[in-house]
């Protein structure tokens, strides 16, 4: 196969709002040891993304410029060393990022294959929030059966992927949203309750729902003043789990009450990672959920597509919230995909 020396990829001009985003033709990426090259059908829109186009997420050392952190597609290419896949598999990847682009370098560590009956567009939505929560709330958090799992933007891509994964896991996730729409869709996807925080007084219908045990996990992308909520709504010995601050990154906490619940909260981020870590995360995906997700019937998130140079139009729905699921841009590639 021929691969022309240059692709079409989508840019930030400079650090601002959604205009800031340039479809342009840019140099096809260039492969190094243990990668390969992914032609890419699909590449999903995470919080990320948004944050790095503000100037508040930058690459680490060596990673592409570009914004697009998970993609599906075909592997074209394989770099010296590269092991585990070949020309024509389909895929779904964690990219370091470069991923808004018609091809895209990506460590084979970071590579699994798409599950059986997935279309591309489904597929790219799975590897950012999937590696983050199996990250931060299975292998750091320790998620078990029968555990409460209380998850915040419960519709979103990390709320969705929370509730997907605690179903799978047996345990009983209680979702937060902002409507009845996205209480209907957090049901449909395995959410044991929703609380409507609209209306709903957060730490009551925990404590009603968990009949007085509270939240073993507590999954937050909210930060600012929800901190507090998070403390009081756990249980004893719970852990809570910090993604991402969409609503303040400072919060004063009840110290006394943290520690008296035995409580732990931590954060981290997914993009620094190193690759052996990356790695381990795809390797446990791929023994534990991905035999689930092939199954027929298997959920699936809720997904809006946008072409790759809609770019601009995607993050500005993501911003407003009004979404469900994940947002995901198309190439030429994916043009009438099957599933797999």
């Amino acid at each position: 196969m021929t691969l022309s020396a240059d692709m079409l990829a989508v840019a930030i001009a400079a650090p601002g709002g959604p205009e800031m985003l340039q479809a342009r033709r840019v140099p096809r990426p260039e492969l190094g040891p243990g990668e390969v090259l992914i032609r890419v059908a699909a590449a999903g829109v995470n919080g990320p993304d948004l944050a790095q186009r503000r100037g508040h997420y930058d690459p680490p050392p060596g990673a592409s410029p570009l914004p697009g952190l998970e993609v599906a597609g075909e592997i074209v290419a394989l770099g010296a060393e590269a092991a585990g896949f070949a020309p024509g598999d389909r895929v779904m990847a964690l990219t370091n990022g470069g991923g808004y682009a018609e091809y895209v370098a990506v460590p084979a560590g970071q590579v699994l294959p798409m599950p059986r009956g997935w279309r591309f567009a489904e597929a790219a939505a799975l590897p950012e929030t999937w590696f983050t929560m199996t990250q931060t709330l299975v292998l750091r958090a320790g998620l078990e059966q029968d555990m409460w799992v209380l998850a915040h933007g419960g519709a979103g891509g990390i709320g969705s992927a929370t509730i997907q994964i605690a179903a799978l896991l047996g345990a009983r996730a209680i979702a937060v949203v902002s409507d009845g729409a996205k209480a209907d869709y957090c049901r449909a996807i395995g959410a044991e309750a929703v609380i409507d925080r609209s209306r709903e007084d957060i730490v009551e219908r925990v404590k009603t729902l968990t009949q007085g045990h509270g939240a073993d996990r507590i999954v937050d992308i909210v930060g600012g003043d929800v901190a507090r909520t998070n403390i009081e709504a756990a249980a004893r010995g719970g852990h809570i789990v910090q993604i991402s601050t969409l609503e303040g990154g400072n919060a004063s906490l009840p110290l006394r009450l943290l520690m008296a619940k035995d409580l732990t909260l931590s954060g981290s981020t997914l993009r620094p990672q190193s690759a052996a870590t990356k790695a381990g995360i795809a390797a446990h995906i791929g023994q534990h959920f991905l035999p689930a997700l092939s199954r027929p019937g298997a959920t699936r998130p809720a997904i809006a597509t946008f072409p790759l140079e809609q770019a601009a139009q995607a993050h500005a729905l993501m911003e407003s919230r009004a979404h469900r699921g994940k947002l995901i841009l198309l190439t030429p590639q994916d043009g009438g995909d099957k599933p797999t």
